[in-house]
């Protein structure tokens, strides 16, 4: 061959291999789902704020978060951890966006940048810096946020800009990892001013395959269709009710298989009641979440305590109602950083959503994966939901919902099982929800399934049980197990805990009351079947994370003093301790180990605790019944002294504290645990 027709060769070559590069990352949508390659899928998208996470530690979490099973990160850009003084933009450490941006590509995950200018997340003030309040238009009044005066969207602007520079070249269609953006949030008024900060980003130079809003609560007026795709959310509790009665609010809501889309329990402190009301013409979308409560923060006045089944729960329910994105909020918590002017947390003080006061520094959000990057139980139990749709969600994302058991339940409600149908006529999956947040559901006996022609035989349905079940997928004419993984021509199912195992095959086989084998032994030729603990984390090395290292030496120096009144603050809700409150606080000694690559978890009982690292303040916690976790390994290398300050619980306190936590005045520290990072 010569020379000339090897070049050409060679080129021809490069030619497909960029064809093929970039028609595998061509993303489009229909009503249905995202449509990536040319084939659909249903993602799950994960929220992480890399401004809450020391830059260091980026490239760790974002993998925890990939072996999760996340497919997609979300993050918001807060304009007061980047422009907390006006005209100063701050794009150093834990704020530099485009080292976090490049690491994503480096870790091969697509990125959706919500980018403000309201974002809420328990930021002071939603996110808006502080000075942005004082500024006076010619007749000197102050400027409208979150509106189209021509003062406000100039700044937006200007803050667009600086963002667009650590995103320039790490957009999708430049190979890297941008693949949307969301325009502020949970706005409820005219659709003009979200088109216009969609404007003013792509005449910037924001070019992405699409753009998204939070589809509640309803606009005023619409957005024209196809500019931004609505995005929903449900939560199992919130911290923002202010009421301190346990399941307050209609939460109840998203633990039943239903048609509507989004939730009226979101935000209530800024939204107020809601009605079940969509925007007009976003039923025509695929029905995606950013906003599924992977876990919930506490404010002082509220602290609600989240167990794992509740996310496992409302994924479940959210799946089979019909949603093709899963959007966890949280997915990683964090820690906010140190403001200059102002502490970072929301509280009842700042000029803007002075609805809460939440702590200082912790943004643990009893995430699946917290603060400190800790699995809580939920990772792992998402985790095989996660893998089912990474092989199966090509199956799944064109299937329509159907909703044999009643869509409208009273909270509690116990008479008949829920559960729903996702089906294309010919296959399906059965999607069972036999739990509901502190409501203990009864067992359903006698349950009779079917779907597509093929009836389950008559099963009971333990108290608590959330699955999924196959109907005529992958040579399964039906199961009562759930498929987990689809790898090198081995089926993964998880046996569920109550339900005797039956598997009907496609050339007659039928296997009934099958035991868990587990990955090394097949259950029949390529099927294998995995308790629980083996589903969770399948394909994941053993770790020791979370061991027991030993034990966290501490003495008592001061007894607490003065008892402090608590007052109600301008939202009607208890007020959170100031500094000065702390002065007369219970005060312990911790030593501080040599093993400083660890976690310390505070066992203790009180108000609030705060964690002062030589003097200056570097975690803290609201009291409501789980440790009060710290990461060693952020501790300056030169840290000499750690005190930890307790405010004991008063008798009577306007505070909603959950059964898990003792109530009984005082405060004490049993003991704090080393554990392994």
């Amino acid at each position: 061959m010569t020379m000339k027709r090897t070049l050409m060769f060679l080129l021809i070559l490069l030619s497909a291999a960029l064809s093929f590069a970039q028609s595998s990352r061509e993303v489009s949508w229909d009503s249905k789902s995202l449509i990536i390659g040319g084939k659909r899928v249903i993602p799950v998208m994960g929220e992480v704020h890399y401004s809450r996470i020391p830059a260091d530690e980026w490239q760790t979490e974002v993998r925890k978060m990939k072996e999760g099973g996340v497919t997609i990160i979300a993050t918001y850009v807060f304009w007061n951890h980047i422009e907390e003084e006006e005209g100063i933009f701050r794009w150093d450490g834990q704020r530099n966006l485009r080292r976090f941006l490049e690491i994503c590509k480096q870790e091969d995950i697509p990125v959706v940048l919500r980018l403000g200018p309201f974002c809420h997340g328990e930021v002071r003030n939603g996110g808006i810096p502080d000075w942005a309040f004082r500024i006076k238009n010619k007749e000197g009044k102050n400027i409208s946020l979150r509106s189209q005066d021509p003062l406000f969207l100039n700044i937006v602007e200007r803050l667009y800009r600086q963002i667009f520079t650590q995103v320039q070249g790490l957009q999708w269609k430049d190979g890297g990892p941008v693949i949307a953006a969301q325009f502020d949030n949970e706005f409820r008024g005219k659709g003009e001013y979200l088109m216009d900060l969609k404007k003013i980003a792509t005449n910037i130079g924001f070019d992405l395959p699409f753009y998204t809003r939070t589809g509640w609560p309803e606009l005023r007026t619409p957005v024209p269709f196809g500019e931004m795709l609505p995005l929903y959310g449900d939560y199992a509790d919130g911290f923002w009710e202010k009421s301190t009665k346990e399941t307050a609010g209609n939460y109840y809501k998203a633990f039943n298989f239903k048609a509507f889309r989004s939730s009226t329990a979101i935000g209530t402190d800024l939204l107020g009641q809601q009605q079940e009301k969509i925007s007009k013409g976003d039923e025509q979308y695929p029905f995606f979440t950013c906003e599924l409560g992977g876990g919930m923060a506490t404010a002082y006045h509220r602290r609600p305590f989240i167990y794992p089944e509740d996310a496992y729960s409302m994924a479940v329910v959210k799946l089979g109602s019909g949603s093709n994105l899963l959007g966890y909020y949280m997915y990683h918590g964090g820690t906010n950083p140190v403001g200059k002017l102002n502490t970072l947390n929301e509280c009842q003080t700042s000029p803007g959503t002075a609805n809460n006061d939440l702590p200082v520094c912790t943004y643990d959000f009893q995430a699946p994966l917290g603060e400190f990057g800790q699995a809580y139980p939920q990772y792992f139990m998402l985790r095989k939901l996660h893998l089912f749709l990474q092989d199966w969600g090509e199956t799944l994302a064109p299937m329509d919902s159907s909703f044999p058991s009643p869509q409208e339940l009273e909270k509690g409600e116990d008479k008949l099982l829920r559960w729903s149908c996702r089906s294309d006529g010919n296959r399906a999956f059965i999607f069972i929800n036999n739990y509901e947040r502190l409501q203990n559901l009864s067992e359903k006996k006698s349950v009779v399934l079917e779907a597509c022609g093929v009836k389950f035989p008559k099963i009971t349905v333990p108290a608590g049980t959330v699955c999924v079940f196959p109907v005529n997928i992958d040579g399964i004419r039906f199961a009562t197990a759930q498929l987990i993984a689809k790898r090198d021509g081995k089926i993964y199912m998880e046996q569920i805990k109550g339900i005797p195992t039956t598997i009907s095959l496609e050339d007659g086989k039928v296997l009934k009351n099958v035991k868990a084998a587990g990955v090394d032994k097949p259950v029949y030729k390529n099927i294998y079947l995995l308790d629980s603990q083996a589903a969770e984390r399948l394909f994941l090395s053993p770790t020791d994370e979370g061991k027991k290292l030993g034990e966290v030496a501490f003495r008592k120096i001061q007894q607490p003093g003065m008892q402090r009144t608590i007052s109600m603050g301008k939202a009607k809700v208890a007020e959170a301790p100031t500094d000065a409150d702390f002065d007369h606080a219970a005060v312990y000694d911790i030593e501080i180990p040599e093993q400083r690559d660890a976690l310390m978890a505070i066992n203790y009982r009180g108000d609030v605790a705060r964690l002062y690292a030589d003097g200056t303040l570097v975690a803290d916690n609201f009291y409501y019944g789980r440790p009060f976790f710290f990461a060693l390994w952020r501790l300056p290398r030169d840290c000499k002294s750690l005190q930890l300050k307790i405010l004991p619980i008063q008798s009577g306190m306007p505070v909603y504290l959950p059964r898990e936590a003792e109530a009984a005045e005082g405060e004490t520290v049993r003991g704090i645990d080393l554990l392994t990072r």
